[in-house]
C-alpha cells in the first residue's frame, strides 16, 4: 500500500546508517525476509515482481522498523459493515 516503508539500520563500523525503502505506487508493498545471515527488504507489486530490493548482513542489522500506511477512509470509500441485529430472546420463551 502506498506509504508502506521499513527503516533499517546498520552498524558500520563506529556509527549507524540508516536506510528507507517505502511502497512509492498504488497496489505495492514492503516485504521483509531473512535467512542465511541476510536481511533483504523489498517493494513489490500486486503481482509479486520486486521492483527494488536492498540486502543486508543480519549481524549487521541493529533495528528494522516496519511503519505501515494509515488507513484513512477516502470521501468514495464504502461504508464500514454494519452488525446485523440479533432478535430478542424473551425469558422463559423456549425456542424451536
Amino acid at each position: 500500500m502506498v506509504g508502506d516503508r521499513v527503516e533499517i539500520v546498520v552498524d558500520a563500523g563506529g556509527t549507524t546508517r540508516t536506510w528507507e525503502v517505502e511502497a512509492t505506487r498504488a497496489g505495492r508493498r514492503v516485504e521483509i525476509a531473512h535467512g542465511r545471515g541476510v536481511v533483504e527488504v523489498s517493494e513489490v507489486t500486486r503481482g509479486g515482481t520486486p521492483v527494488r530490493t536492498a540486502r543486508f548482513m543480519s549481524s549487521r542489522v541493529l533495528a528494522l522498523v516496519e511503519h505501515p500506511a494509515r488507513a484513512t477512509r477516502l470521501a468514495d470509500d464504502e461504508p464500514p459493515a454494519l452488525p446485523l441485529p440479533r432478535p430478542a430472546i424473551e425469558m422463559g420463551a423456549h425456542l424451536p
